[in-house]
């Protein structure tokens, strides 16, 4: 079988690409030949001899993605690929992986009356509705019942087209054996003891992913003793230093940044937080559960679906009152949390994403 996946930056710290990565080495197990297209990637991809780059020239992020829909297009016309799989919006492909949810909900929540004279916006928009309702579209992957319940709504795809399959999590990698291996000894560095508890927020786009809510919902937590330590990367990362600074709570905050390996961080992490304002399911929560982290996020959060009252707990978008008493109690709570945030997702390991992936694609084949 030949798959060929569709990433425009193909780039070791997105959560597509780190879908395919766990993906690539099973289906190639079972004789599917994968290429890689992409403008331009970093990683295993470089090195891929299936990668195909597609670099046309641009100006401006409209032309960008209008410029790369259209060589991929014209790629995929000439190529004998079996099946074409999408992470970007290019109507025509046979399968789009939904990975980035539906844009235009992320523009409802949003809530920003100046997007409507963005053209990246609208061409993003009808991009979209284009794909959804394109007569080769064979097969929509969705990472979450939100993401799916969302597409059927507005764009009316038929369900047999709606595949959920949840992003598979490497249980063996993260796991809550972590504290001790790596957690603790990353503590004592930064002069963290056994009983201050430590919130790790992971994600990169501070605003969509609630940050600016997290640093007021510590602000006001009945522990003053409680730290926030911030992966991730941004460009408005020192509007958020000021932001902690104006909270006063600065000294209590930490950013650290991009990392390429966020294992000793949930290791010493307590709490997860992602009180993001729209994420169709993030790789960081099923990590984070897999390491025995209870978390709090939010109802437009796909990840919300595996939460319980054993495990975490779920609240608004934006309600920083809320969150801080969330905080407070997963903070206390924590230790007896642990197996069952492990639990809960103990069914999604990497096999069974590999499983459902072939099976969809030998159903289409």
């Amino acid at each position: 079988m030949k798959l060929a996946i569709v990433r425009q930056k193909y780039t070791p710290f997105g959560g597509a690409e780190r879908f395919v990565e766990r993906a690539l080495a099973a289906l190639r197990a079972n004789n599917v030949d994968v290429s890689i297209i992409a403008r331009e990637w970093q990683g295993e991809g470089v090195d891929n001899p299936h990668g195909v780059r597609v670099n046309p020239f641009y100006l401006g992020r409209t032309w960008r993605d209008a410029g790369f829909a259209r060589a991929v297009q014209g790629l995929i016309a000439q190529h004998g690929f079996d099946l074409v799989q999408s992470h970007e919006r290019i109507p025509g492909c046979d399968i789009y992986r939904a990975g980035d949810g539906v844009h235009a909900t992320w523009l409802e929540l949003r809530n920003k009356p100046l997007d409507v004279l963005s053209s990246w916006h609208r061409y993003t928009l009808a991009a979209e509705a284009e794909m959804f309702r394109h007569p080769k579209l064979r097969a929509v992957i969705c990472n979450s019942r939100m993401v799916k319940d969302d597409i059927a709504r507005r764009f009316g795809v038929a369900d047999e087209k709606l595949q959920v399959i949840y992003s598979g999590v490497d249980l063996d990698a993260f796991h809550p054996r972590l504290r001790e291996t790596q957690g603790r000894s990353l503590r004592e560095k930064t002069g963290v003891d056994a009983a201050t508890p430590v919130i790790l927020f992971v994600g990169s786009g501070y605003q969509r992913k609630g940050l600016p809510t997290l640093l007021h919902a510590l602000s006001r937590m009945s522990r003053d003793d409680a730290r926030l330590w911030v992966i991730g990367r941004d460009k408005h990362e020192m509007l958020m230093r000021k932001l902690a600074q104006t909270l006063g709570v600065d000294d209590r905050v930490l950013f650290l940044g991009a990392q390429t390996d966020v294992k000793p961080f949930y290791g010493a992490a307590d709490v997860f937080a992602l009180p993001t304002l729209y994420d169709p399911f993030p790789n960081a929560a099923l990590e984070a559960l897999a390491c025995g982290l209870p978390i709090v996020t939010t109802t437009t959060c796909g990840a919300a679906e595996l939460v319980t009252a054993a495990n975490g707990l779920v609240i608004t978008a934006g309600d920083a009152a809320a969150l801080a008493t969330s905080l407070d109690a997963l903070c206390d709570r924590a230790p007896v949390m642990r197996d069952a945030a492990r639990a809960s997702v103990a069914h999604l390991d990497l096999t069974q994403m590999a499983a459902q992936l072939m099976g969809l694609y030998s159903r289409l084949v």
